[in-house]
């Protein structure tokens, strides 16, 4: 379902600035102070900080506003939890991916005991609004408990081997964590993951499978989609 862009009353910079600097954070692995460089570069003047109350204040709108546009999710979910720090802490990354790559939600949370996993699987429910045919995990024994529980009439598949999908996509997330050193509380974590995961997988189609042509192609829709949920329209930051 589409839905207006966000309101960007009180901002001096044009929403073309905004979201492309934005999309620049998310989109790769840059520091706001890259961020901030590669813009002088093109002529536009914007602090670091800046770019940080931006990527805060509109990141998760715009990564909602893409997901919003795709497509529903197929009947086959992975999910899986992976471990991050925060502020030296060990903290635990639940992911659900659908059945053609797209992260469907992610969830930073404290424990992966069954008390996590059922609060995950209710959140993605009411995330996607859609209930799958097949939820496919690794052998972590929460997923079971917890899925008798709250889905007990969803197939769920419990392999190790099943769930590369959800496995592989998490290597951009780590280069991110890398890049910035980590994350220094769950909130922080919690607040870039979900606008990290909502933009990147859009600016990354299955390009071994796609000739040079039809790759060029599939991105130009997707910059238009961008600039719809933005509402810049895909017009470039500057002239």
């Amino acid at each position: 379902m589409d839905s207006a862009p966000p309101s960007y009353k009180g901002h001096r910079y044009p929403v073309e600035v905004i979201s492309h600097c934005v999309w620049l954070y998310f989109r790769f692995p840059l520091s706001f102070r890259e961020v901030e460089e590669l813009m002088l570069e093109r002529g536009v003047i914007v602090s670091y900080e800046t770019v940080r109350r931006w990527c805060a204040t509109f990141g998760q709108g715009y990564a909602g506003a893409l997901r919003r546009r795709r497509s529903r999710p197929g009947g086959k979910w992975h999910l899986d939890e992976v471990f991050i720090k925060t502020n030296g802490e060990r903290k635990y990354l639940w992911r659900a991916v659908g059945q053609d790559g797209n992260m469907l939600d992610v969830l930073v949370q404290d424990r992966r005991d069954t008390a996590a996993a059922r609060h995950f699987f209710r959140r993605l429910l009411k995330t996607t609004r859609t209930v799958p045919r097949v939820v496919v995990t690794d052998e972590l024994r929460s997923y079971d408990a917890a899925h008798r529980e709250v889905v007990p009439l969803v197939e769920h598949r419990c392999h190790k081997g099943l769930n590369n999908r959800a496995g592989n996509i998490h290597r951009p997330t780590r280069q991110r964590e890398r890049a910035r050193k980590g994350f220094r509380s769950v909130g922080g974590a919690q607040q870039f993951l979900a606008a990290f995961s909502g933009t990147s997988p859009h600016f990354r189609p299955h390009r071994h499978l796609m000739t040079a042509t039809g790759h060029r192609s599939e991105m130009t829709v997707r910059f238009a989609v961008r600039g719809q949920s933005t509402g810049a329209a895909g017009r470039p930051a500057t002239a």
